[in-house]
C-alpha cells in the first residue's frame, strides 16, 4: 500500500479496529482485508459456486492500490459488529410533536452508527400559528431545529464520525426569512447544514421582478406574498456573510427522480450531494482518477474496469448492510440507490498538464463522468439480470432493468481523499504544499503527490522552480474564479445521477453581487444546488502567514456624530464582521463592585485571542440585572468580532447611574463603568497565566484560514464540508 504517514495516522485515529480498552487491534492491512471480505460475501446469496475469496482479493486490491474506496462507515463497520455502512440518510417530519419527536429519536439511532441525516422542516406549521389540540401557538421549524441540534451534540456518533444533519425549507414556506437567518449567530445550530428548497416558479418570478406566495403548509392556503427578489437577495447576503444557507433546486432534483410514484424528495444528506426520499439511504464510494492515468493520458480500460468492479461492491453493501431502522432497510432495498463519484481530479489535471480554469479541463470532466455512469448503468444493467432489477424499477423510465435507481454521485470525499492521499472530489487542489509539525518541533512541508513527482523529475526543491508552462498550470481553489468552479461542477452534473457536492469558493473580498452571478450561472447551467464559502467569513480571526497571527480588528465606531473624535460614524464602516466561536476552556477572573443597589460580580474570560467574553451577576440586594447582562452581552459581541478592548473601556467608562452617584464612597458610577473597570484591571494585569498563548499556522499563502479545532493547522472548505490535511478532522458545516 502507499499510504503516506499522514494516511495512516488517520487510519489510526479514527477507522482502525480497538478492543475495551482502546488498544489497536488491527492495522491498515487488516482493515482492507476485513472490509474486503465482508462485502464479497453477499454473492453467495446469489450464487452458490460463486468465488467470494477470489472477489473479495478484487475488492482488497482495489482498495490498497487506492483506486477505489467506499464511504467511511463501510471502512469502519463492515465485518464489525455494529455492521452500519451507508453515510446518507433522509427522515421524514410531519406536522405534529409525535412525528418530530420520532424523528430526533431516529436520527440519534443514525448518529451513533455514523450516518449523516437530512431532513425538510417544510411540512411544519410556522411560528405564531394557531394549534388547535391545545390553543396554543407553534413555536416554527427553527425552534425544533435546535431540538435535533442539541440531540445531535449530545450524541457526537461515538467520537469516530461527527454528527451533521442537513436542514431544507421550502423557499414558500412562511418562515423562510427566519430560516434565512438562523446560522447568522455561526455558534448556533453548529451541526446543521441549511438551504433553501426553490421552485423554477421562485426563480422565475425573481427574474421578473415579481411577487410570490407563502403556503400555511398546515392548510395550503396562501398567507402572504413577497417580493421573490428581495428573498433571493437575502439569501446571496446570508450566503455571502457567512455561506449559509445554499440552494437546492427543488424541481430540477425531482425531475431526476427515478420513482416518481413514491412521492416528491424534499431533502437531501448534509453535503447535498444525495437527495432522498423519506426513510431512503444511500452508500458512497469514490474513484481516485489520480491512479487512472497512463502513459498516453487517461487510462479508460483500467477507469472502465475500477467502475465495474466499485458498482458490484456498491451494490453488495447494500445487502450485508445492518440497517439502524427497519423502515430504512425496506425503503433503501425498493430502490437501492448507489453513490459512485470520484475524487484526484485536480491532482489528474495537474498531471495531464491542463489548468482548472479552461475549456479543455471542463471538457474532459464531462467526458469522464459520462464514461464512468454509462459504463455503471451497463454493469446494473448485469447485475440485475442476474439478481434482479430493483423492486420499484419503472418500465417506462430505463431501457434496460436496472438494479440500482440511482449510480453516480459527487461526494466531498473528505478523510477518504486524505487516505487516497488525493485531491478532494472535484474541487481544485487547496494548496500545493502543507506544513506539518514532527518530532522535537521541527516542521515538515509536505507537497502535492503529483506535484512532488514532478519537481522529482525536473530536479528542483520547489514549485516555483519548476517551467513557466508547469506552474501556470498549477492553480489552486484560491486561484479559480468562482465562475470556473460553478462550470466544472456542472459538466460533472451533466452525467451524475444524483447531485454533487462542490464548495465555490470566494475570496475575503467578494461582494453579494458576485455570489449572485455564481448563484444565477448555477441555475443557468443545470445545477440541482450550489454552495458558497468566502474566505474567512465564520471566524472573526485572521490566520495569516506570519507567525503571531494578528486578530481582525473592527475598525472604531462612533455611536453619533460628535464633533470631540475622529471616529467614522457607522454608515462609513463595512458590515458584515462575524463574532469568532467562543471556545471550548477560557481563563480569567471574577471581581465584587460595589454599585449603588449592591454587589455586581463581574467575569471577563480570555482565550488565545484576547478577552473573549463578559458576565456580570447580582448580588442577594438586587439591582438591575437584565441590564448589567445586556451590557455584558454586547461587550462580549464587540469582543469576538474584534473590537479593539480600548475602546469598548472607552465607550463603557464614565456612565452614570443614579442610584450609585447619590452615595458618597463608591469607586464606580454604574454597571457599565463597573464593567469598565474590570476590562481595563484584565487589560493592565501581566500575569503570565493570563498572556494569550500564539496558534502556530502552517505557511501558506496569503489567504484567511480557518483553524482546525484539534491541530489549530488550517482548514479547507470542500463540498459543503471543513476538513484538516494535517490530523484527519472533519466536519459538516
Amino acid at each position: 500500500m502507499k499510504l503516506t504517514d499522514n494516511a495512516y495516522a488517520v487510519l489510526q485515529k479514527r477507522y482502525l479496529a480497538r478492543d475495551a480498552e482502546d488498544h489497536l487491534i488491527e492495522d491498515a492491512e487488516g482493515l482492507f482485508r476485513r472490509v474486503a471480505a465482508a462485502v464479497a460475501r453477499a454473492d453467495a446469496a446469489y450464487d452458490v459456486n460463486a468465488d467470494i475469496a477470489g472477489l473479495a482479493q478484487q475488492f482488497y486490491d482495489t482498495m490498497t492500490s487506492l483506486e477505489f474506496l467506499p464511504n467511511s462507515p463501510t471502512l469502519m463497520n463492515a465485518g464489525r459488529p455494529l455492521g452500519q455502512l451507508s453515510a446518507c440518510f433522509v427522515l421524514p417530519i410531519d406536522d405534529s410533536l409525535e412525528s418530530i419527536f420520532e424523528a430526533v429519536k431516529q436520527a440519534a439511532l443514525i448518529h451513533q452508527s455514523g450516518g449523516g441525516t437530512g431532513f425538510a422542516f417544510s411540512r411544519l406549521r410556522s411560528s405564531g400559528s394557531v394549534v388547535r389540540s391545545t390553543g396554543g401557538v407553534a413555536s416554527g421549524p427553527i425552534s425544533f431545529m435546535k431540538v435535533f441540534n442539541a440531540a445531535t451534540e449530545a450524541i457526537k456518533q461515538g467520537g469516530t464520525r461527527r454528527g451533521a444533519n442537513m436542514g431544507v425549507l421550502r423557499v414558500d414556506h412562511p418562515d423562510i426569512l427566519s430560516f434565512i437567518d438562523c446560522k447568522q449567530d455561526v455558534t448556533q445550530i453548529t451541526n446543521f447544514n441549511i438551504s433553501v428548497g426553490v421552485t423554477d416558479a421562485f426563480m422565475q418570478a425573481v427574474a421578473q421582478d415579481g411577487q410570490y406566495d407563502l403556503v400555511n403548509p398546515s392548510t395550503g392556503q396562501v398567507v402572504n406574498r413577497l417580493s421573490a427578489r428581495m428573498v433571493y437577495n437575502h439569501i446571496l447576503e446570508a450566503a455571502w456573510r457567512n455561506g449559509e444557507p445554499g440552494i437546492l433546486f427543488l424541481d430540477r432534483i425531482n425531475k431526476g427522480n427515478p420513482v416518481p410514484s413514491q412521492g416528491a424528495i424534499e431533502a437531501t444528506n448534509p453535503c447535498g450531494e444525495q437527495p432522498l426520499m423519506p426513510f431512503e439511504s444511500c452508500n458512497l464510494g469514490s474513484i481516485n482518477l489520480a491512479n487512472m492515468l497512463g502513459q498516453n493520458g487517461v487510462n479508460w480500460q483500467k477507469l472502465g474496469r475500477t467502475t465495474q468492479l466499485a458498482v458490484h461492491f456498491l451494490d453488495n453493501v447494500i445487502d450485508i448492510n445492518r440497517y439502524p431502522l427497519e423502515k430504512i432497510d425496506m425503503q433503501t432495498k425498493l430502490t437501492r440507490k448507489i453513490g459512485l463519484g470520484v475524487m484526484g481530479w485536480a491532482d489528474m489535471l495537474f498531471a495531464l498538464g491542463l489548468r482548472y480554469d479552461s475549456e479543455e479541463a471542463v471538457a474532459l470532466g464531462e467526458r469522464i463522468m459520462k464514461f464512468i455512469r454509462d459504463t455503471g448503468v451497463a454493469e446494473s444493467e448485469r447485475l440485475a439480470s442476474i439478481r434482479g432489477a430493483f423492486p420499484l424499477c419503472p418500465d417506462s423510465v430505463f431501457t434496460k432493468p436496472r438494479r440500482n435507481a440511482t449510480i453516480t454521485t459527487i461526494a466531498p470525499t473528505g478523510t477518504l481523499s486524505l487516505i487516497a492521499g488525493a485531491s478532494s472530489g472535484i474541487e481544485p487542489a487547496f494548496a500545493l504544499s502543507f506544513t506539518r509539525n514532527v518530532m522535537d518541533g521541527a516542521k515538515l512541508v509536505e507537497f502535492n503527490p503529483v506535484v512532488a513527482a514532478m519537481m522529482e523529475q525536473a530536479g528542483v526543491d520547489t514549485p516555483e522552480k519548476l517551467h513557466p508552462k508547469i506552474q501556470d498550470v498549477l492553480v489552486t481553489a484560491h486561484q479559480v474564479s468562482p465562475e470556473w468552479h460553478v462550470r466544472m461542477q456542472a459538466a460533472f452534473q451533466k452525467h451524475t445521477d444524483n447531485a454533487v457536492s462542490k464548495t465555490v469558493n470566494f475570496s475575503n473580498e467578494a461582494t453579494v453581487e458576485e455570489v449572485r452571478t455564481v448563484y444565477d450561472l448555477a441555475y443557468r447551467l443545470g445545477c440541482k444546488g450550489v454552495t458558497i464559502y468566502r474566505d474567512g467569513s465564520r471566524f472573526g480571526q485572521v490566520l495569516t502567514t506570519s507567525e503571531k497571527p494578528e486578530p481582525v480588528a473592527a475598525p472604531d465606531i462612533c455611536d453619533i456624530s460628535c464633533d470631540d473624535c475622529r471616529l467614522p460614524t457607522p454608515a462609513k464602516v463595512q458590515t458584515g464582521i462575524v463574532p469568532r466561536p467562543r471556545p471550548t476552556v477560557t481563563q480569567g477572573i471574577t471581581e465584587r463592585m460595589t454599585i449603588g443597589c449592591g454587589n455586581l460580580y463581574v467575569t471577563v474570560n480570555l482565550d488565545d485571542n484576547g478577552i473573549c467574553e463578559v458576565f456580570t451577576n447580582t448580588g442577594k440586594k438586587g439591582g438591575c440585572p437584565s441590564q448589567s447582562e445586556a451590557t455584558a452581552r454586547l461587550a462580549t459581541t464587540a469582543f469576538r468580532a474584534g473590537v479593539a478592548p480600548e475602546y469598548i473601556v472607552k465607550q463603557l467608562k464614565g456612565i452614570r447611574c443614579p442610584s450609585t452617584i447619590r452615595q458618597k464612597g463608591h469607586q464606580v458610577l454604574s454597571c457599565p463603568d463597573a464593567i469598565a473597570r474590570v476590562i481595563m484591571r484584565v487589560l493592565n494585569m501581566k500575569s503570565e497565566a493570563l498572556e494569550p498563548d500564539v496558534m502556530d499556522v502552517e505557511e501558506t499563502d496569503e489567504t484567511v484560514y480557518r483553524p482546525c479545532p484539534e491541530c489549530g493547522k488550517s482548514l479547507e472548505h470542500a463540498g459543503g464540508c471543513v476538513m484538516c490535511r494535517h490530523c484527519g478532522y472533519s466536519k459538516c458545516g
